[in-house]
């Protein structure tokens, strides 16, 4: 009976070695994750809403895990403070102007804090530092603008059946467009006048800049026109001897007007002439009477030189001619 007390007494107390053995291994293992046994600095956040976080959840950055929330309260109307616990080997890449915002362990996982940003000159993080929030989109947010969107995706579904259902009825130019086919006929004809159009104004566009490269062309008139100064000063002096000619042209103008108007006038013999027919049948009468007196005075003078009188006053006379008309004629 003893032999058999003893060995069960020491298998007893194997089985609470190895138990005490195993629960030391769990505490140090769980005071490894959890970091309790390793120094570590406390800062905080000020959040709206912790959206379920716990005491005890885990602070990331970068996707390490770098310490653990030691503890959550209010501080006041709708304000939480949660306070983190970051280990010291890891405080050296966190900086105060850090964000930390609130995520999800995996997809439906346990809340965490996540640790952005922070610019390496700024200072690391010190003991009971307040670093900035960022706010969340929580859930409710996010199924609000699902419900929204699918709002608005019924109603642009159902504006487009009212849309197709009307362009079915030919309806609007979409469907007379679809159901006249004279329409579509015309639209086609229209979009190859338009490209005929099109290609016009493009061979036209050729042709212009054909005529300004031969107007910029070394040597041409153009250029000799914009720089050579005496082949423009000698047409400046061709438009300034148009310009005259044009003046006298315009003062000959005037007086030929001056002249019409004097014979339209009756203060002048040629207007009078012009204008006056009494007085133009007396002066023809006066013309016909002076031209009938020189008649009479020249049968008058042939009957005179026939007169016995004055018969030897012209033979005189005439002899005196010829002589004088034949000593032109020896000299």
């Amino acid at each position: 009976m003893d032999l058999r007390e003893n060995r069960r007494a020491v298998i007893v107390g194997l089985f609470l070695a190895i138990g005490l053995i195993v629960f030391i291994l769990g505490v140090f293992t769980l005071g490894g994750q959890s970091k309790s046994f390793s120094k570590s600095v406390h800062i905080s956040a000020v959040f709206d809403d912790v959206a379920g976080l716990k005491k005890g959840n885990n602070v990331w950055f970068s996707g390490v895990k770098v310490g653990t929330i030691s503890d959550i309260h209010f501080t006041g109307p709708s304000q939480v403070d949660v306070k983190m616990s970051v280990d010291e080997n890891s405080r050296q890449y966190i900086h105060d102007n850090a964000q930390v915002h609130i995520g999800s362990d995996g997809l439906i996982g346990n809340k965490i804090i996540v640790i952005d940003g922070g610019s390496p000159q700024a200072p690391i993080i010190r003991e009971g530092d307040i670093l900035q929030s960022a706010k969340i989109v929580s859930t409710d947010d996010i199924i609000k603008v699902v419900q929204q969107n699918n709002e608005n995706l019924l109603a642009i579904t159902s504006d487009f059946k009212l849309l197709s259902h009307k362009i079915l009825q030919g309806k609007g130019t979409v469907g007379t467009l679809l159901a006249d086919s004279m329409m579509g006929v015309q639209l086609k004809q229209s979009m190859h006048n338009l490209q005929i159009a099109t290609q016009s104004a493009a061979v036209m566009a050729n042709n212009l800049n054909k005529f300004s490269n031969k107007l910029s062309t070394k040597g041409g008139f153009a250029d000799k026109l914009f720089t050579d100064t005496v082949t423009f000063n000698k047409i400046q002096g061709a438009v300034a001897q148009l310009k005259a000619a044009a003046d006298n042209a315009n003062i000959l103008t005037q007086n030929l007007n001056k002249a019409s108007n004097k014979l339209n006038s009756t203060d002048n013999v040629l207007g009078i002439l012009l204008n006056d027919k009494a007085s133009a049948a007396k002066v023809q009468t006066s013309i016909n009477n002076l031209q009938q007196g020189t008649v009479k005075l020249n049968d008058d003078l042939e009957a005179a030189q026939h007169n016995f009188l004055l018969k030897h006053f012209f033979k005189e006379r005439a002899k005196a001619k010829a002589d004088s008309l034949k000593n032109a004629g020896k000299q």
